[in-house]
């Protein structure tokens, strides 16, 4: 995904460094929440979102998404932006950037958001273990801001969202050997599936936002 255009200098190997850092594990103070925050349902180590590799734009809004809510019983199939609280996050957004005094340039984010349906014979627990594990390989690739999923409604029905940094952090997580198996398990666990992908666009100074479909 590309930001939208803006100038500004950067150290080529600077950025580069902090674009492919990612989790050491051993690393991780947990009680340290000025960098490791919680950005999922899973609390271990392995899988905080460590602040330090990203840029201000994107850890601002990982700390402002630490408030995002379901705001609908039927998320499994209503409309994607009135199904979270949406407003609220980016009343955060413009605190915190406000509190800390740090400009905000407009960047634009990439959103997943898989739609699903599991029949009586899926064992729900089971893809919860493959699930827990794609998540920790996706958090070591960095970039990814925020992950929320649901519990399956009276059909089997549920959505599971992700807030990613840029598409190819998305794409490079997706390529990874507990994606692939989880991708695999779909066909036979899943009655239906469906990825719908959006744009989140952030204004300068967090003014203003809009959440729009993704196009390549």
């Amino acid at each position: 995904m590309t930001a939208v255009t803006s100038l500004r200098v950067t150290d080529p190997l600077a950025q580069q460094s902090k674009d492919n850092a990612v989790v050491n594990v051993t690393e991780v103070d947990v009680n340290d929440n000025d960098r490791f925050i919680v950005h999922s349902p899973y609390t271990d180590p392995e899988h905080l979102l460590d602040l330090e590799t990203l840029d201000k734009e994107n850890a601002l809004l990982a700390r402002a998404l630490s408030h995002l809510e379901c705001l609908r019983a039927d998320y499994a199939t209503a409309d994607y932006v009135e199904s979270f609280n949406w407003g609220d996050v980016m009343r955060e957004l413009k605190t915190l950037v406000q509190t800390t005094g740090k400009s905000y340039k407009e960047t634009s984010f990439y959103i997943v958001a898989f739609r699903s349906q599991i029949p009586p014979t899926t064992v729900y627990g089971d893809l919860g273990v493959l699930d827990k594990a794609a998540h920790a390989e996706a958090n070591q690739v960095g970039g990814f801001l925020k992950y929320w999923f649901g519990s399956p409604d009276a059909e089997g029905r549920n959505l599971a969202t992700c807030v990613w940094r840029s598409r190819p952090d998305a794409v490079k997580a997706g390529h990874g050997p507990a994606h692939r198996k989880a991708s695999r398990a779909t066909a036979s666990m899943y009655s239906f599936w469906r990825i719908d992908r959006h744009r989140l666009v952030i204004h300068e100074g967090a003014e203003s936002w809009e959440i729009i479909d993704w196009t390549d």
